[in-house]
């Protein structure tokens, strides 16, 4: 935008003094909310993914959906990290550094003061003798003032009022990303806990395979003494065990890491959670239902989605606040004081002084600075805008994807759980053949290997769901703690 200040132009913007003088009018386009974006989607009752996840479209409560898997171990750890991560003090002193910047801005609305007193004793040069005059009776001179200045830019296209705007909305921006912390955060220390107690599950899985594992040796190496078993047999019996201690290692391994990552989550060091953490609990039991919302209630749910459209409308105010200094500032400067050559005579009513002006300052020739803030101002709101509708889109594939992998995976935990009930009656009956002489060891070896393996299966099956529910939590932006506003 680009303004000619021809004598026309000037009689306009003389009117606009006087009307905004009278109306407190403020400049820049006036912010009307984030634009539509995916419309349709946002108007369903329901998620496109939703129907086949088996979940309720009632609206959840934004905050504590852990409480729902009843474990009081994973609480006390999300709770501990929401006090003393240092993720989230980063982000509590950011938006403590944004409210006393809104603060400041608002500050300028009102006239500034100050109080000034001083005392001079100064001796000049002796030039009497320039002049001819006498030299007897010189002295210093001493000057005693006191006094009170005052200023106020009065406000009258808006210019402060945007930057106060700005300055509010770009708070509440920092507040959302705020509770958009602590969403990520309560998601990575339930995801490291569900990693710990599925690690620790298998380990005692693999542990008790490897002691069933051991006994069938030990009875195949008894029946290989008395001729009734062969050398094969032995041999791939103890490979079998040798494998199954084997898988111990990096299971441990895994453990060590998995208590190392909550104890750091939770703003300790590693190693502080090892005695608490260290007896293998199961996994938590999901809740019978699941409440998703929908698209609306994303909009209002996810911290991110705040944050951008609190940024948007940051960015919308700082257009107005250049807009207006195409226009003439306004102030009024005061001074009132005392000024006296004897400190004892200071507050004498000769001896005050006042003064008032009222200051006209008008860049009338800046060579389109102004008009390049402007515009720069108005790209970046469109830039903020864009961003905006980037973000609506990512949320939505976030909680449809995550809503597809909740469902389908509820359908594999079944399958393999159907396929872990096969196998243990197999395993069962294998054993009967096997102590009555009428089945071979290299047939219940097989047998044992398949159980074990669908143990672990439905271990991993069950704790990848656990997984992605609280995945699917995250990305309908669910975990973020309610906070007074300040300001």
């Amino acid at each position: 935008m680009s303004i000619r200040r021809s004598p026309r132009f000037v009689a306009a913007s003389c009117t606009a003094i006087a009307l905004c003088a009278l109306s407190a009018c403020t400049v820049g386009p006036d912010y009307h909310g984030a634009p539509p974006v995916a419309a349709d989607a946002i108007k369903a009752g329901t998620f496109v993914r939703a129907p086949g996840a088996g979940v309720v479209g009632t609206e959840p409560a934004p905050n504590a959906w852990w409480h729902a898997l009843g474990d009081t171990q994973l609480d006390a750890l999300i709770e501990a990290a929401l006090a003393h991560n240092p993720d989230i003090h980063v982000a509590q002193a950011r938006l403590r550094a944004a409210r006393a910047q809104l603060m400041r801005t608002r500050a300028n609305e009102l006239p500034k003061a100050s109080v000034d007193a001083a005392a001079v004793r100064m001796r000049s040069p002796d030039l009497s003798a320039l002049s001819g005059g006498n030299r007897n009776g010189r002295g210093p001179l001493q000057l005693y003032t006191a006094g009170l200045d005052a200023s106020w830019e009065i406000d009258l296209f808006g210019g402060t009022r945007r930057s106060i705007e700005a300055a509010s909305d770009e708070a509440d921006a920092l507040d959302a990303d705020l509770a958009d912390t602590q969403v990520s955060l309560a998601a990575e220390v339930a995801q490291a806990y569900i990693d710990l107690r599925d690690e620790q599950q298998r380990l005692v899985l693999a542990k008790r395979s490897a002691g069933l594992q051991q006994q069938m040796l030990t009875l195949t190496q008894q029946r290989r003494a008395h001729g009734t078993a062969a050398d094969v047999d032995v041999e791939r019996l103890a490979g079998q065990v040798q494998t199954t201690r084997a898988a111990l290692v990096p299971l441990d391994q895994q453990i060590a890491e998995s208590l190392d990552r909550l104890a750091v989550l939770t703003g300790q060091a590693p190693g502080a959670l090892d005695a608490e953490l260290a007896d293998a609990r199961p996994l938590p039991a999901l809740p019978a239902t699941v409440a998703v919302g929908d698209a609306a209630a994303l909009l209002r749910q996810r911290p991110d989605i705040r944050a951008a459209e609190r940024r948007l409308a940051s960015s919308n105010a700082q257009i107005g606040e250049h807009v207006a200094d195409y226009f003439p500032k306004v102030s009024l400067l005061g001074d009132i004081g005392f000024t006296a050559a004897d400190p004892g005579h200071l507050f004498r009513k000769t001896n005050f002084s006042w003064l008032g002006v009222p200051y006209l300052q008008w860049n009338v020739l800046d060579f389109g600075r102004v008009s390049a803030d402007v515009r720069s101002a108005q790209a970046s709101r469109d830039e903020a805008s864009a961003h905006y509708e980037h973000t609506v889109l990512a949320a939505l594939e976030d909680a449809n994807s995550a809503l597809s992998r909740y469902g389908h995976q509820r359908e594999h935990v079944v399958r393999l759980e159907e396929v872990d009930a096969s196998a243990q009656r197999a395993s069962t009956l294998m054993r009967q053949r096997y102590g009555a002489g009428v089945a071979s060891a290299i047939d219940l070896l097989d047998t044992e290997r398949t159980q074990f393996s669908a143990q672990q299966d439905v271990i991993a099956g069950r704790a990848q769901l656990i997984e992605d529910f609280i995945q699917l939590q995250k990305s309908l932006g669910l975990g973020w703690q309610a906070r007074p506003s300040a300001g």
